[in-house]
Order: C-alpha cells, then structure tokens, then sequence
C-alpha cells in the first residue's frame, strides 16, 4: 500500500470503519443482496444500475428523500421527478456548461493566488480552510448570491452547505437521537435556505460545496504522498491527473438508492423497494487503481464517480476544472503534509484539517 493510499484510507477507517469493513468484504461480489438491501459494487452493475433499473429517487433514505424530508416536502434538484425537475436541470445545464464553467473560473484562481501566498514565504496554510473558501466563492457566484450585501463571507456558505450536508446525513441513523437529528436537520436545511433564496439553490449549494471540500485537501494529500506534483505542473498531464484523483477519491463515494421496479444487477433479480447501495468507489476501481495521468484508466471508468447516463452529475465539468486549477495552484510549491486530522461528522469522507508546508528543495 502505497503512503498516499494509507492516509487517505484514514477518511474512511476514522469517520465509518463498520461500514467500511463491510464494504471492503463484499466487494469482491458484483452484487450481493443482503435482506432487502443490494451492495452494487461491479463497474458494470453499477452502471446498468444507474442508466437501466427505474430508479426511486424520492424514496426514504435516498439523496432525493432526505432533501425533501429536512426540507418540508419540497421539489429539489436531486429527486428525479416531474418537470419542474427537468426544467431545472436543463437551466443549470446551461449556467455549467463549458462557457459558463470559463467565466467562474477566474475567482477560483484569484482565491488559489491570495491563499497560497504564504506558502512562498515559508508558512503553513490549510487546504480545508482554502477549499471551504473556494467552493464559497464559486459556489455563491453560480447561484448569483450576493454575500457581501448580507455581511456573510463565501466561508459562512460553504460551512453553511457543510452543516446542512452532515445533518442531513446523520438524519437518517436509527436510534434513541434520531427525532433530535432530524429537527437539527430541518433547521440546517431552513437556514441554508434563507441564505441562498430557494430549496433548489441550497441543495445545489450542498452538493458543489461538499465535493470540493472533501476532494481537494484528500488530492494534495495524495499528490504530495506519492509524489505526483511533476504531473501536476506539467499542462498536458494535469487534466487527466484531475480526472484520476477524482476516481480514486470518489468524493461520494456510496449513492443510496431504492429499485422503483423489478429487474436485474449482475444477473441477479432486484424487486421494485429493494435498497441499493451503489458503491461508486468499487466500481470506478478506486480501491485497487492508483492514479496516473500517463496510465489513466478509461474515460467512461472514472466517469461513473459522477455518476452515469441520466443520473449523471450536472456539475461534473465544473468540478474537474476547480481540481485543475488547484493542482496548478499548488504544484509549484510541491507542498508536504505536515498535520492532518480526519472529519468525523462530515457528510462525505474527508479531513477536518490538512496543513502543507512549500517543499524547502523544490
């Protein structure tokens, strides 16, 4: 096991080592049924999963149900259902397309420029806190959220996305505070809501947030591990570098789903109800494929981290070109690891805390 591949192993083994031990023994099965839950880890069941099987996506326990659960009942980005759904997707299609991706580009890099400066003077800088500011900054752009009109900071959205994400999440685990993290929910996902206008635009908020947030500090981690910041400074090389930190990351890396009709993973039979638990990272051969821009695995194989077909995520485009720009940012510097301390209660598997310091021989 490679340095790189043993700290980020920390993300998972510190905040969910049940459930990553569980994972790790099933994952040699395509898919496994257990009660009425699937595991899906196979690439290819994982896809037919996502662009053949009817899908739930309002169901209890999926992403679609626990927003609209936390939030009141109302129609959101990730439920799958209805026009309004469509209509929405189609317009955040067009302010992500490639166009619209150029234009927001530029405050990513002026953030990136502005934060790392201390680096060239010798001091350390956590890459949590700069990915907390990017994703604000960005984020509070896309939506067209005026912060400073409110006295708020881009940080104060992206913790604010933070908070809405986790509490969600912990909404859902059976036991005697279950009520309690459900009313913590609703009032995370209310006040995420009064900040950026609508339901829509939080659960957006939540999503382009929390990706970066626990992709960025887990990419420089593993560059600076494995020694990966020469594919980082090279232009031709650093696309696909983004694209094979993204697969081996998989920043979510479980998509929980329920079968909304009877059919088939793997050659096994799934009945309209079942829980499937989609394991992106399996399927994109994160555990077993080390990232290498010269070696890259196949385009439709990192792909699925962001999942596929008509459930695929519409800000893809936007997050690989913020990895990019952040690679560049700091390849220069060749940054080491000197303190990093896991999230415990975050939503996605990530660092609390990452602080780099410039290489002193670079």
């Amino acid at each position: 096991m490679t340095p790189a591949r043993r700290r980020d192993r920390a993300v998972y083994t510190r905040s969910h080592p049940a459930l990553f031990a569980l994972l790790s023994l099933t994952r040699r099965a395509a898919a496994l049924r257990i009660g009425r839950t699937v595991l899906v880890h196979g690439t290819d069941a994982y896809r037919e999963a996502l662009t053949r099987l009817p899908l739930d996506r309002t169901a209890t326990g999926t992403t679609g149900g626990i927003a609209r659960e936390v939030s009141g009942g109302a129609g959101v980005l990730f439920d799958q259902a209805g026009d309004d759904h469509r209509g929405a997707r189609r317009a955040l299609a067009d302010e992500l397309s490639a166009p619209g991706v150029e234009r927001l580009r530029p405050l990513g890099r002026a953030v990136l420029d502005r934060r790392l400066a201390d680096l060239a003077t010798g001091r350390r800088v956590d890459v949590v806190d700069v990915a907390l500011e990017l994703s604000g900054t960005v984020t509070a752009a896309l939506l067209g959220v005026d912060l400073a009109a409110r006295d708020l900071t881009p940080r104060d959205l992206a913790v604010a996305a933070r908070v809405a994400a986790a509490a969600g999440a912990r909404a859902h685990l059976p036991g005697p505070l279950a009520p309690r993290h459900r009313r913590t929910a609703h009032t995370a996902a209310t006040d995420l809501v009064a900040l950026v206008g609508d339901v829509r635009a939080a659960m957006l908020a939540v999503a382009a947030v929390n990706t970066i947030v626990a992709a960025v500090p887990r990419a420089v981690a593993w560059c600076a591990d494995d020694g990966l910041w020469p594919q980082a400074a090279d232009p031709a090389t650093r696309p696909a570098l983004a694209d094979e930190l993204f697969r081996v990351l998989a920043p979510t890396p479980l998509l929980p789903r329920v079968a909304a009709a009877d059919g088939t993973l793997a050659g096994r039979p799934v009945r309209a109800g079942d829980r499937l638990i989609l394991v992106a990272r399996h399927a994109a051969r994160a555990h077993d494929r080390d990232p290498d821009a010269v070696a890259a695995a196949p385009a439709a194989t990192a792909q699925l981290v962001f999942g596929a077909g008509p459930h695929a995520c519409p800000g893809a485009r936007l997050a690989r070109a913020q990895l990019v720009d952040v690679l560049a940012a700091f390849a220069p510097h060749r940054p080491v690891v000197r303190r990093a301390r896991v999230d415990r209660r975050a939503a996605l598997p990530g660092w609390a805390s990452l602080e780099v310091t410039a290489c002193a021989s670079r």
